[in-house]
């Protein structure tokens, strides 16, 4: 019963952790906010507040980085810019 209670204790103090990832946008639809890699993650913008790469098109190579929150997702998209800027 114990490792049970550790092990759920665990689950729900899951750290933020800093990430980063690059990849070829698919699509960027500033209008709903979000961004589509190739690989067909979709980054939601309003977790950013503010889209720092202007004129931003389909083939364009990015790095996002953002905080993951273990298994449960994207807690924050703290930059986007273009690979290489």
């Amino acid at each position: 019963m114990r490792i049970l209670l550790a092990s759920a204790l665990l689950a729900v103090a899951t750290p933020v952790m800093a990430d980063e990832t690059t990849g070829t946008v698919l699509a960027f639809d500033r209008v709903a906010g979000i961004v589509v890699l190739t690989d067909k993650t979709v980054y939601s913008l309003e977790l950013l507040g503010e889209v720092p790469v202007e004129n931003l098109v389909a083939g364009d190579m990015v790095t996002i980085d953002f905080e993951s929150i273990g298994e449960d997702g994207i807690d924050k998209i703290n930059a986007i810019t273009r690979a290489g800027e």
